[in-house]
């Protein structure tokens, strides 16, 4: 089959997947399998097309099927104990009510490590509401500043499953990857918060109402923000601390590698982080655990399966070979980390799914990454960083998550669009000019 031919079926598969998600509505994990099995059938031999489906869906659910369980526990146990609410009561009591935007911003970036960035949102929604009111800051600008800085982390660090799946496929170190992707997601919430603040300038949006204490919290009483911290600091800890023994003995032969060894492996350290949050809870009974253990995997089970879904479509567009003829084709352009961008852009603002678009995006360039000179242990996570930056942009009306932030924030659409969406088209951007500056040094 020639090369015109098999772009134009993946074109029409990629089109396929946003029409049907988008405009039909049809289930995601629906969605990808027809059309995976459509590219399959008509591009690959007929003996692999099984074969290629079961491996994308396998592998992908492999690398990060317990991530996404344990992490999906620590979020849960976090919101039922109340210990988000302590997180945040703690830090606002640092920074002070006038700097309440301030403390709820902080609050999501650390609250966001292990959840997802919509259950976040609501979990929190509540505080952000308090604090607008309390403070006389339009609500606008707080709903952008909570929503964008858990957004910042779920679209570039692990177990976030996105970037957990990208990195499976592209054979990036996951505790690497979380070290470095703090670092880039700072300055994109950072810019978010800023641009937020210039687009309610002059706007007189008002704050959020007054609502009673039963509102703000059904908690009577919260956990210590010593305990609350624990679930999140000690799993991120154990996972940094083995990569960082890894830059200094790759040979794994220090005692102190050997103590690290199955600690810092991210499931060992989420699990780990599932048992201090555990301890959270008021009745540690078998009952109370399970109730959380249930939450959390039938929370965790549609997004494994979509996941991996997207892993299985990925496959299929790997085993068709196009992405290493456009690597040769754009070889010699020597635009090297734009082309994961870009590509992780038009799948992210077509169809909406941050997921999918970065999982999509790595199976589309991973051959690629020796001919765009990429193909290197920083060449692998910057890539990877270009490609979470890119599926920020642009969270608008056929993402679940725009309706989450403008549902919860009370805010009309035409207003999420002007302050939310357009903070995430800034935020993205400034990450990839920070990848891309980072590529000068690195590469």
């Amino acid at each position: 089959m020639s090369l015109v031919t098999i772009s134009i079926l993946v074109a029409i598969s990629i089109i396929a997947i946003i029409i049907l998600t988008s405009t039909l509505k049809l289930k995601a994990f629906i969605a990808l399998f027809l059309v995976s099995a459509f590219l399959a059938l008509t591009t690959l031999p007929p003996e692999t097309v099984v074969s290629t489906i079961k491996e994308g869906f396998g592998n992908t659910m492999a690398s990060i099927g317990f991530l996404i369980i344990f992490g999906a526990m620590i979020g849960i146990t976090l919101d039922r104990t109340g210990a988000t609410i302590s997180i945040a009561n703690y830090i606002l009591s640092k920074t002070g009510e006038k700097r309440s935007a301030q403390a709820l911003g902080i609050t999501g970036f650390i609250t966001g490590l292990p959840i997802f960035c919509d259950s976040g949102y609501i979990i929190l929604s509540g505080l952000a509401k308090s604090f607008s009111a309390k403070s006389g800051i339009a609500m606008p600008f707080m709903a952008t500043v909570l929503a964008t800085s858990l957004y910042s982390v779920h679209c570039l660090i692990p177990p976030h499953p996105g970037a957990l799946a990208a990195a499976g496929i592209m054979n990036v170190n996951v505790g690497n990857l979380i070290i470095v992707g703090l670092f880039f997601a700072v300055p994109g919430a950072l810019a978010a918060w800023f641009w937020s603040k210039l687009m309610i300038k002059n706007r007189n949006y008002p704050p959020a109402p007054e609502i009673s204490a039963e509102q703000n919290t059904r908690h009577d009483r919260l956990p210590s923000a010593f305990m609350s911290f624990l679930p999140i600091v000690i799993p991120l800890l154990l996972i940094t601390i083995k990569s960082l023994i890894n830059l200094f003995d790759k040979e794994g032969i220090s005692l102190i590698f050997k103590i690290f060894r199955i600690p810092g492996e991210p499931v060992f350290a989420l699990a780990i982080g599932v048992g201090l949050a555990l301890l959270l809870l008021r009745k540690k009974d078998i009952d109370s655990m399970n109730s959380v253990f249930t939450e959390a995997i039938e929370k965790a089970g549609p997004i494994l399966i979509v996941t991996a879904a997207g892993g299985m479509f990925g496959m299929v567009i790997k085993s068709t070979g196009i992405g290493e003829e456009a690597g040769k084709l754009l070889a010699d352009t020597g635009i090297g980390l734009l082309v994961p961008f870009l590509i992780a852009v038009l799948m992210k603002t077509a169809q909406g799914s941050s997921t999918v678009a970065i999982i999509t995006t790595a199976s589309f360039v991973l051959p690629m990454m020796q001919m765009l000179g990429l193909d290197s242990e920083w060449g692998r996570i910057l890539t990877m960083l270009a490609m979470g930056s890119g599926s920020m942009i642009a969270s608008h009306a056929n993402d679940s998550y725009f309706w989450v932030v403008s549902n919860f924030a009370g805010l009309d659409i035409k207003t999420t669009l002007r302050v939310y969406s357009t903070s995430t088209i800034v935020m993205g951007s400034v990450v990839f000019l920070f990848v891309w500056i980072a590529s000068l040094f690195l590469l």
